[in-house]
């Protein structure tokens, strides 16, 4: 029997775990897709970054020429919107499970911003078409996600502000209020992801509309906000270890008495929380999925290193150090366990939904960034000088992983609330704990032994 090619790039007991949940459609999907990425996607990678000019100005108004072709490629392979569920999104998804996507999201990781893009499957795009998808009103669909889903525009999602812990999403503090038939908008913003690009049509925008509401978690709302609104102030791309991501960029903005029309507000007042937390659960998967692909590539590049012939240390080819060797086989073992993790998270959103997914869904955000930080860092380290420098992919890519440790929610406060939740089996845990002891004493009893406990 012939072997799916996705085994090649993952593992084969991970897709016999899961190969029965996938349909025809997604199993063939995911081979036209793995045929797609290693013959047109891959290949071209590096071009894409070389279009990107240098000049500081420049480099923030181009779109890059390889990526919009392989883009009209992917659609007509019919490989588009692969993220976007029809069962969670009957209208305008596609038929694949969140599992199904998972898979494709790991082999998409492996090429970057690039891959995803060109499928347009990329962040912040993927949660905002969701967000408008499951929240927004047909004519906000109409004007916004339409042109989103048909990927003939981008968009940022604005939440995370420059003088507030943004972390404890209650403190954001961009003023939201209404006047008349107008929302206005006063906040100043940063980290907003894909604020640079120059095909940026629209901001989702969180703030503040009512803040003496008793209730702290209803106090926020979600406004639609054109990027060309009067107002709106891109003042500066932020740059990670040096890095600014270009064109897509991660920007600082200030919003100045933006005026939008009542109509741009998402779903009602005062349900900003519900709209992010239901923006954010798939999300945090595509990015864990999406890093276990990284990671697995970096451990390719570094296993290529280490048993290059040209290679030697101290009398020896890499392989041959046992810290090398153990370095790979925890590198291996680390990239099973967390896939396993976010796979398991994948079929639960399925199941049942974001919101009966969070324990999962918080445990592989913290814990698969670490892996893939690590596993990069090893591979560097394998490389030498050379890992940090602009000729390895390695030190782009590390960069963008750490960031992950802080999007969508710092390691500290998944690792709080899986904690939390954890703590609150203590009642049943003791309760059970009891019939045990109760149950022991029987056996003994019957037994003529007399317990010490």
């Amino acid at each position: 029997m012939t072997k799916h090619p996705v085994v090649e790039l993952t593992s084969e007991a991970s897709w016999n775990l899961v190969e029965d949940k996938f349909t025809p459609y997604g199993k063939e999907t995911l081979a036209k897709l793995i045929t797609f990425l290693q013959d047109d996607v891959y290949p071209c990678v590096r071009l894409a970054h070389s279009q990107i000019p240098k000049d500081p100005v420049q480099r923030w108004n181009t779109v890059i020429p390889v990526v919009k072709e392989l883009k009209v490629k992917a659609r007509k392979l019919g490989l588009w919107n692969l993220f976007l569920s029809k069962a969670h999104y009957p209208e305008h998804g596609v038929p694949l499970t969140n599992l199904e996507y998972a898979v494709m999201a790991e082999i998409l990781g492996r090429g970057g911003q690039i891959a995803s893009e060109a499928v347009n499957c990329s962040a912040p795009d993927t949660g905002n078409m969701e967000v408008l998808a499951r929240y927004g009103s047909p004519d906000q669909q109409k004007k916004w996600l339409i042109p989103l889903l048909n990927g003939e525009i981008r968009s940022a999602f604005s939440m995370t502000e420059r003088f507030v812990s943004s972390s404890d999403a209650r403190n954001i503090n961009t003023s939201i209020r209404r006047e008349g038939s107008d929302i206005v908008i006063n906040g100043h913003k940063w980290w907003i992801s894909g604020a640079g690009d120059p095909r940026t049509r629209v901001h989702l925008v969180l703030g503040k509309s009512d803040p003496d509401h008793p209730d702290s978690y209803k106090q926020h709302s979600v406004v639609v906000v054109p990027a060309d609104t009067p107002g709106v102030r891109v003042v500066r791309p932020m740059e990670v270890f040096g890095y600014d991501d270009a064109p897509e960029g991660h920007c600082e903005i200030i919003y100045d008495d933006v005026r939008v029309p009542l109509s741009n507000l998402v779903l009602g007042w005062g349900r900003g929380f519900e709209i992010i937390q239901g923006r954010l659960g798939p999300g945090r998967i595509h990015h864990c999925m999406r890093s276990i692909g990284a990671a697995s590539y970096a451990l390719d590049l570094m296993i290529q290193r280490v048993t290059d012939p040209t290679r030697k240390t101290f009398g020896k080819y890499l392989y041959e150090h046992d810290t090398v060797v153990a370095e790979i086989a925890k590198s291996r073992s680390e990239i099973e366990g967390a896939r396993l993790l976010v796979l398991s998270a994948a079929l639960q959103i399925d199941k049942y939904k974001a919101k009966g997914a969070l324990k999962e869904i918080g445990i592989a955000k913290f814990v698969v960034p670490q892996m893939a930080c690590t596993v990069v860092d090893r591979a560097m380290q394998a490389f030498g000088a050379e890992g940090l420098s602009q000729d390895q992919e390695l030190a782009s890519m590390y960069a963008q992983l750490r960031t992950l440790r802080m999007a969508d929610g710092p390691d500290a406060v998944h690792i709080q609330q899986v904690g939390q939740r954890e703590l609150r089996r203590a009642n049943e845990l003791r309760k059970r704990a009891q019939e045990l002891r109760q149950k022991e004493a029987i056996v003994f009893k019957k037994a003529g032994i007399r317990s010490h406990l």
